[in-house]
């Protein structure tokens, strides 16, 4: 700090701050403000670090403050709405479970998309969710060639750099939070038929329309009532009734509607039958508490930072959960003036309980069934008194629809999800360690090298145990239930070689040069085994079973080898150039193809320092950026999602013939495939106008895709059914938008917003050859000059009024001249453009505000202009009479007194009414509220009375609200369809933080 005065006014000044001028007085209270212009921002980028005005590349940073706001026990889950041109999707709302996160768009058909994750410089292969939000400093997504093409064949994706906290100067600092919350489920159900009359009464409508044995037709109504009746109650119907009705009358009567001496209730003698709310049965409110320790400080030699976690999250349903011990000890040494020595360990334990959500209709699926169940099936089995049965095991008896004297044979048979979680164990734990090592050496002369080896381990083992009671696996069955035990593991090493030489010459010339090799070894290794006819049901190990043993194990490797340069330059703090070139062998490929040449190049210009601009006091700054650069992707991915390590091999399975070798072709491997090459494209301006009041950045981008891998379908005849190739081309070009602004910045109140939009569109641009323009891969088609996402589905014309059956648009008339056809078999043949179903705007926008020792902040996430198949509601949508739900809108079905609607007659015989058509695209559109947090600082003055540095009370509050086209709906599912997954968790808590 500088004072100097003169004439009574005292001048006080400090790096990076701005300069105040007050008049000497005996007391005086000076408060010094940032100078934007002195101290710029240093970003993390690829193998090192940059300023924020010097860099030419794409890149946005997301600080601690809005990390550590969300409540996930996978941060990849706190980026949706953060950041321009980052798209995040989830499968599944499951604790632990990452998010897709896509950035600007879809480069590839079949190879993986998927970003490379980097933690403190290396290239990280642990589990994402193993990283506790409160060790993480700041993240920052690097989106163009120019920011990562020096991470060659595994940054064609992009790169989202992890950067985990460090000490800071001064006495030792002891940090703890703790913070305690309820977890609800976020998306509610679908709005289905809820009351069971009105149940009873669609089903037998749809079975007295179709006139199964024609009673109708030859006008005895009577007969036709009584067979709609008794063949609705059957088993091959609904099986069930949950209604008593005097002797001698009918459920429905004459007038289709439900007798109105029925009674909800039914017993048979020996069990009592009424219907439950699975939803209500299936989902808790369960506890979610997070503790996290830190101990950190900083002096001229050492930087030290300590952790310790531990998250218990248990979800929404019953034993589903996840549970996280963490500890991570990072520390920096500078042993010599020359020779600094670093060190970054992290450990993690996770046990994670989860119950089979993931499948979209499994039978076990309780998002499945809560949405699907129809509104008269009981969860429990009654006696005749009405109360709920207890085995002599002392377990609570479940309705699997086949252990009473009523049958629900066709929708979740022999089933029950809430017996499955009760009385199946489904675990799988992992002890994730990753190990950083670093040397920073001064050679001499602006001459450094650095050394960085980084080891990740991940070991999980899965079990599996399938109760013997109860369900198509108990005995008698004949299984006795189901035992299965896995175990996988995966290591990896990376080694970092690095030479840098940073020098100024005549204080205007800049420069800064990088070289380096980098080498990358991957192994996993997998064994499973299960057998059958268990004897301990407690019990989740192998030796508990006797019966149909099978095992299997296999191993995979992977490496890639890698050299690269960087130079970049800048002349006065005012022009800026970059070039890197990275030389990457993968083993993916065959030795002739096994190299590949990546490199960029980009530029920029400090507009605000050149002459016409300087005495623009407004503009704090204002730089054109532009770049160009190619990467490689080799990652490709099979149609089950999973990696096969050497696609340019044949592979086989050996299995026993006679007690000899006998050997089928499993995959057909290419020798010719090569890499997927990804050309990035980016331009754009940032800047900041009026002392920081606005802030952001507006960018263009191209990323095209060439020699496209995919696993192209050829005739089963050739003895395989898929074979890898380099098929295509394809683009994304979009604009991002990042505004931000400091509406109020004083003593006592500042304001922030943020907004940020990314709009970009997708088209195939090349196929290879020999496929004419058009690759068919089962339900989807892709055509040069068309997007990615444009699918081809019959359209749906509505509903006949006369007859009430669905209708489906021609492309051309047919032999009658009609341009719709009531059969679906022809309407097939008939597919039509959808168009791009892509969201044309996605993005996300916030506030926050302190005022005193508040803090409040809120934070959005947005998509517009998208469509989606929304599977749930098109299985809402049918007219089976089987037993699964309908939505309120079969309410609205055709009739002769309502012909004006589009949705069909009931009728069981209408079999195609909810098959694929156009008619299930539904608005991708949403607004989510993401966050809410609420703080309050206690004073300083009252805190160090307590020997405490700060005390900090919040309420904070994870997927708040979620508006959508239809109440149910979850667009945030995937690119394509929504099903039935497990929700996203919304969770309210309370906590506190203390600073020693």
């Amino acid at each position: 700090m500088i004072l100097y005065s003169s004439a009574g006014t005292l001048v006080i000044s400090f790096i990076g701050m701005q300069s105040q001028e007050v008049k000497i007085k005996p007391n005086v209270k000076v408060v010094l403000t940032s100078d934007s212009e002195q101290l710029e921002e240093v970003m993390v980028v690829a193998y090192g670090t940059a300023k924020k005005s010097a860099f030419t590349g794409s890149a946005a940073t997301i600080k601690n403050e809005k990390i550590t706001s969300r409540q996930t026990s996978n941060v990849t889950n706190a980026l949706a709405g953060q950041v321009a041109g980052v798209q995040t999707t989830s499968s599944t709302g499951q604790p632990g479970k990452d998010a897709t996160v896509r950035i600007r768009g879809i480069g590839s058909i079949s190879a993986s998309n998927t970003p490379l994750y980097v933690v403190d410089g290396v290239p990280y292969d642990g589990e994402i969710s193993a990283i506790s939000t409160s060790d993480i400093e700041s993240m920052t997504v690097l989106k163009d060639a120019a920011s990562n093409a020096l991470y060659g064949a595994r940054g064609a994706n992009g790169v989202i750099l992890i950067t985990t906290k460090r000490g800071k100067t001064g006495d030792a600092r002891v940090t703890f939070d703790a913070k305690w919350g309820v977890n609800k489920r976020g998306i509610p159900s679908y709005e289905t038929v809820s009351d069971p009359g009105k149940f009873y009464e669609m089903a037998y409508s749809a079975i007295y329309n179709a006139d199964l044995k024609g009673y109708a037709a030859a006008g005895d109504l009577a007969s036709a009532n009584a067979y709609a009746n008794k063949t609705m109650l059957s088993s091959s119907y609904l099986g069930y009734q949950v209604f008593t009705v005097p002797n001698g009358e009918q459920l429905i009567g004459m007038d289709g509607k439900l007798n109105p001496n029925a009674t909800l209730g039914y017993s048979d003698g020996t069990y009592y039958y009424k219907p439950d709310n699975w939803s209500d049965e299936l989902f808790e409110n369960n506890l979610r508490q997070e503790y996290n320790l830190s101990v950190s400080g900083a002096n001229d030699k050492m930087n030290y930072y300590m952790s310790a976690g531990y998250l218990d999250d248990q979800g929404i349903v019953p034993n589903s959960g996840f549970q996280r011990y963490s500890a991570r000890l990072k520390a920096d040494y500078q042993v010599k003036p020359w020779l600094k020595m670093s060190g970054n360990i992290s450990f993690t334990h996770y046990d994670s309980r989860e119950q089979d959500t993931e499948s979209g209709t499994s039978n076990a699926n309780a998002f499945y069934a809560a949405n699907i169940m129809g509104a008269i099936y009981p969860m429990y089995i009654r006696d005749a008194e009405g109360n709920i049965m207890i085995d002599n095991r002392g377990f609570q008896r479940y309705d699997y629809g086949s252990d009473t004297n009523f049958q629900r044979k066709n929708v979740i048979p022999n089933a029950n999800p809430l017996a499955s979680y009760m009385l199946d164990l489904m675990k799988y734990s992992g002890d994730v360690v990753s190990g950083k090592w670093s040397a920073d050496i001064d050679i001499w002369g602006g001459i450094k090298a650095k050394i960085n080896i980084g080891i990740d381990a991940n070991n999980v083992r899965s079990t599996d145990l399938v109760n013997p009671f109860y369900g198509q696996y108990s005995e008698t069955s004949g299984v006795g239930g189901i035992v299965s035990v896995s175990t996988q593991r995966t290591f990896s090493t990376n080694q970092q070689y690095l030479l840098t030489y940073n020098k100024t010459f005549n204080h205007i010339h800049n420069l800064d040069v990088l070289a380096g090799h980098e080498n990358y070894n991957y192994k996993y290794q997998y064994l499973y085994g299960s057998r059958e006819k268990i004897y301990n049901p407690n019990l989740p190990e192998l030796n508990n079973g006797i019966m149909n043993q099978s095992n299997a194990s296999y191993s995979q490797s992977y490496a890639t080898e890698g050299w690269l340069f960087r130079v970049q330059y800048d002349y006065d703090g005012k022009y800026f150039g970059s070039a890197s070139y990275r030389r990457d062998g993968s083993s993916a490929f065959h030795p002739d193809n096994r190299w590949g040449n990546f490199w960029s190049v980009g530029a920029g210009w400090l507009m605000n320092k050149e002459s016409f601009l300087e005495n623009q006091n407004w503009i704090d700054m204002l730089k054109f950026k532009i770049s160009y650069g190619l990467q490689g992707n080799d990652n490709l991915l099979y149609m089950n999602g999973y990696r096969n390590y050497q696609p340019y091999m044949d592979q086989y399975t050996l299995t026993n013939n006679n007690s000899d070798f006998a050997t089928t072709l499993y995959y057909k491997g290419n020798q010719d495939i090569t890499w997927e090459t990804s050309h990035s494209f980016n331009t754009g301006f940032d800047f900041a106008f009026w002392k920081g009041k606005l802030s952001g950045s507006i960018e263009y981008f191209s990323r095209k895709t060439t020699d496209m891998l995919y696993f192209k379908p050829v005739a089963s005849s050739m003895g395989y059914s898929r074979f890898p190739e380099n098929v295509g081309s394809m683009i994304n070009r979009g604009v991002e938008l990042d505004l931000n602004s400091n509406i109020f910045d004083t003593k006592d109140l500042t304001w922030d917003i943020n907004f940020n939009l990314t709009h970009f569109k997708n088209k195939v641009l090349e196929l290879a050859p020999e496929l004419n323009g058009q690759l068919i891969d089962g339900s989807r088609i892709y055509r040069e000059g068309e997007s990615m996402y444009q699918l081809y589905l019959p359209k749906y014309a509505g509903v006949d009024p006369e007859t009430g059956e669905s209708l489906w648009a021609l492309t051309e008339p047919n032999e009658k001249g009609e341009t719709t056809t009531t059969s679906y078999s022809e309407a097939s043949s008939h597919r039509f453009m959808t168009g791009d179903i892509l969201p044309k705007v996605y993005g996300g926008f916030g506030t926050s505000l302190t005022f005193k020792g508040f803090d409040f902040s809120i934070a959005f996430a947005y998509q517009l202009g998208g469509r989606i198949l929304d599977y749930t509601y098109q299985s809402l949508m049918s007219t089976d009479a089987q037993g699964s739900a309908w939505h309120v809108d079969m309410l609205n079905a055709w009739t002769p007194e309502n012909k004006n609607t589009n949705v069909p007659r009931m009728n069981v015989n209408d079999i195609y009414v909810s098959y694929s058509s156009d008619r299930w695209l539904t608005s991708s559109n949403y607004l989510s509220l993401q966050n809410i947090t609420f703080g309050y600082t206690l004073p300083k003055n009252w805190t160090r009375k307590l020997q405490v540095e700060g005390v900090r009370l919040y309420f904070v509050a994870d997927n708040v609200a979620l508006l959508t086209a239809r109440k149910g709906l979850d667009p945030r599912q995937g690119y394509v369809a929504s099903d039935n997954v497990y929700s996203p968790i919304r969770t309210i808590s309370g906590g506190i933080s203390l600073n020693f």
